[in-house]
């Protein structure tokens, strides 16, 4: 088995949403997306600063790659500092990776402060957060388990028991099960598996990358 201990789980966005808040009648709306790289995060900054023409700021700010290697924020006519860096600061203190998000702000006529505006841009990063689809991933691969039918509940058992469940079988002649295995678990179950079947059962390791954690 391969030693991937270098891969490290991250979180990321599934599916982006809009959180608000409302700060001494200005209007905070917090936009995140899943992007992937540079160009994605600067196309839906563009795209949010064209939806909401009219607001008084859109600031950003953005994580790309596993381990924050890329991070970017902007105060878009903010005081400096009081917005795009506290943005950026959530989405660190979370964990996320490969997101953008866009604080745009309707300004309600009172000044906040430069402590007031950091609260309120930080806070209405979590509100966007809260909004959105998010969830933890975590290297591993598709195991395809080949066995005997006489082996198949021992098995299915030992991967309930890990709380592996099974994303696909056939049964022909021989049976064959799928399961996501994660990486720092994959040579302890086939170890297992191999014990209970007494060499029977025969792995194959197959599309390898990250797979959202269930576990």
């Amino acid at each position: 088995m391969e030693n991937r201990e270098s891969f490290l789980p991250y979180r990321c966005v599934l599916e982006g949403g809009t959180g608000e808040i409302v700060e001494k009648k200005s209007r905070f709306l917090a936009s995140l997306r899943q992007t992937r790289t540079e160009s994605e995060a600067a196309a839906f900054i563009e795209e949010t600063r064209k939806k909401y023409w009219d607001a008084s700021h859109n600031c950003s700010a953005l994580v790309i790659g596993h381990g924050s290697l890329i991070t970017r924020c902007s105060d878009d006519g903010e005081p400096s500092g009081t917005a795009g860096r506290p943005m950026l600061e959530v989405l660190l203190q979370e964990g996320l990776c490969d997101v953008t998000v866009v604080v745009t702000r309707y300004f309600g006529g009172t000044l906040l402060g430069t402590g007031g505006l950091v609260r309120a841009y930080g806070a209405a990063v979590k509100a966007g957060i809260e909004a959105s689809r998010t969830a933890f991933m975590r290297y591993g691969c598709s195991l395809i388990i080949h066995t005997d039918y006489t082996d198949v509940g021992k098995i299915q058992y030992l991967l309930g028991k890990r709380g592996i469940g099974q994303t696909d079988a056939s049964y022909t002649d021989r049976v064959t099960l799928k399961a996501v295995v994660f990486a720092e678990e994959e040579q302890g179950i086939c170890k297992e598996l191999t014990e209970a079947t007494a060499g029977r059962a025969v792995f194959e390791a197959a599309e390898r990358g990250y797979y959202i954690s269930e576990r």
